[in-house]
């Protein structure tokens, strides 16, 4: 497989963009700029994301706590510079619960250590959280190589149709559901 050709089929898939922080081995902030993120578990809570080997911060999260942060759509510039291109004026830190945060994001995860996993040239770290943080800002988006941002799609039609709508889908908030009663299961295995 071309590797040039791999990394533009996965391009391909809009992502979020966020930013790892923990700290360095002089107890310093240290961050790297990361669109590989996913959420595991809602039980126990755990996030992933994946860094290349490469990447310094992956020394630095062996086995200790992160954040994850998920940056705002006005903060590409925070993006860059953790991404190894150095803003003039650096972006502002916070102390989180677990690690350091960096300010103005979108939403912030602060996870404790849970597992790490071989991903060939990168690593796959998850993490057990501990506290989320979140704002009604926009995040920064990231497709074919580029910054973007949300806007409505504009189709001119609401999803009513949809099975996933809030208003009129399969579960929507006037749902209940009552339990199986024994004869219930006993008929429903009869016809089965």
């Amino acid at each position: 497989m071309d590797p040039r050709e791999l990394r533009n089929a996965f391009g391909r898939f809009a992502t979020g963009v966020t930013v790892v922080t923990c700290r360095n081995a002089t107890g310093d902030p240290h961050g790297a700029t990361v669109n590989a993120f996913t959420a595991v578990s809602l039980e126990p809570a755990l996030a992933q994301v994946t860094l290349a080997r490469t990447s310094k911060a992956c020394q630095f999260l062996d086995g200790r706590p992160f954040g994850i942060n998920i940056l705002a759509a006005d903060q590409g510039h925070v993006a860059w510079h953790f991404a190894g291109r150095p803003a003039d004026q650096p972006p502002a830190w916070l102390e989180g619960p677990t690690a350091p945060l960096v300010e103005g994001a979108a939403a912030t995860i602060s996870c404790r250590p849970w597992r790490t996993y071989d991903g060939g040239d990168h690593l796959i770290v998850i993490g057990e959280v501990a506290s989320v943080d979140i704002t009604d800002v926009d995040p920064l988006l990231f497709h074919c190589g580029t910054f973007r941002h949300l806007r409505p799609l504009e189709t001119g039609a609401h999803w009513f149709g949809s099975a996933d709508c809030p208003e009129r889908g399969w579960f929507d908030a006037a749902t209940t559901f009552a339990p199986f009663s024994p004869r219930a299961r006993q008929t429903t295995k009869e016809f089965a």
